[in-house]
């Protein structure tokens, strides 16, 4: 018996951030890489990637996508650009405890926007698990001592990768709000060339003024297409399609599963054993996802 679109979309709820996380452990790998030559084969391959599967459709709605092209540029420059090499550029100063304490404000940039664009009910309920679910992330990310938030030193880094946490709550809310007759797939296609379009300029400047990547390196053609498959078509697919059927603020929330994601990740592939405070963070998240994520009562 085949599952409905909703009930696959609850799944690939859980599933994407799992997706999504792969990309901090390869860029955190991928220092050799400048940044936006980093985003640029990454975004390239996925186009090169879907092409041969979507580019019929992309072909049978030229006409639309013609007339949608600054649209398209739109979605390129925030989620493939913005969300992709400022990123990168800003894990070259910022610690990964910043980066995720900034990301974790993303779902509630998007649960903010719903609120002001679609008017939805924010009840006591979904803010209750919004606060939960930053508490685990903050749980993770200061390893359970609460004196290391205090710490917590800010750097320019953390300035392009705040603009990187706006451009995605920008781009989640804008993916429902932009509608088109594509569908996930295609339409991640048709971001990602654009994407790429943008891109290009910024990775001949880059390679002039700082140095490009080393083609003849394989680590090189491997980290691109790791991040192609995996945070590049698997999560933005997967993603795109539970905004379309669960919304842009409920699908958003999921994202607060990514450090304990990370966590067992970091500890199946790189040996580092979890800690109590993993758990305690998956504590947190896992009723806050349940609470910041579940339909609001009739009439509330």
């Amino acid at each position: 018996m085949p599952i409905s679109r909703r009930t696959l979309a609850w799944i690939l709820l859980f599933a994407s951030p799992a997706l999504f996380s792969v990309n901090m452990l390869a860029a955190r790998y991928a220092v050799f890489v400048p940044p936006n030559a980093l985003a640029l084969g990454r975004w390239a391959f996925v186009s090169l990637m879907l092409l041969p599967i979507v580019g019929p459709r992309l072909w049978r709605n030229r006409h639309a996508l013609g007339r949608d092209w600054p649209d398209l540029l739109m979605f390129g420059a925030l989620g493939m650009w913005i969300c992709g090499a400022w990123v990168y550029i800003g894990a070259h100063t910022t610690p990964a405890l910043n980066i995720g304490l900034i990301y974790a404000a993303s779902p509630i940039l998007v649960v903010l926007l719903g609120r002001l664009i679609d008017n939805e009910t924010l009840t006591a309920g979904r803010i209750a698990g919004i606060v939960l679910c930053l508490s685990g992330v903050a749980v993770v990310f200061a390893k359970g001592e609460f004196a290391n938030l205090l710490a917590i030193r800010f750097t320019v880094g953390d300035l392009w990768v705040a603009a990187g946490s706006v451009s995605w709550g920008l781009y989640s809310v804008l993916l429902k709000h932009r509608p088109n007759r594509l569908d996930p797939l295609a339409r991640l296609c048709a971001h990602s060339i654009a994407g790429s379009l943008i891109l290009l300029p910024f990775t001949i400047g880059e390679a002039v003024l700082w140095g490009g990547p080393d083609l003849g390196d394989p680590r090189l053609w491997v980290t691109w297409l790791v991040l192609a498959l995996v945070p590049g078509v698997g999560a933005y697919t997967a993603y795109s399609f539970c905004v379309q059927e669960l919304g842009p603020s409920r699908t958003s929330v999921s994202l607060y599963l990514g450090p304990p994601y990370v966590g067992v990740m970091a500890w199946l592939a790189l040996g580092e054993a979890p800690h109590w405070y993993h758990l305690e963070g998956i504590a947190l998240v896992l009723p806050g996802l349940f609470l910041a994520t579940r339909a609001p009562a009739r009439g509330a």
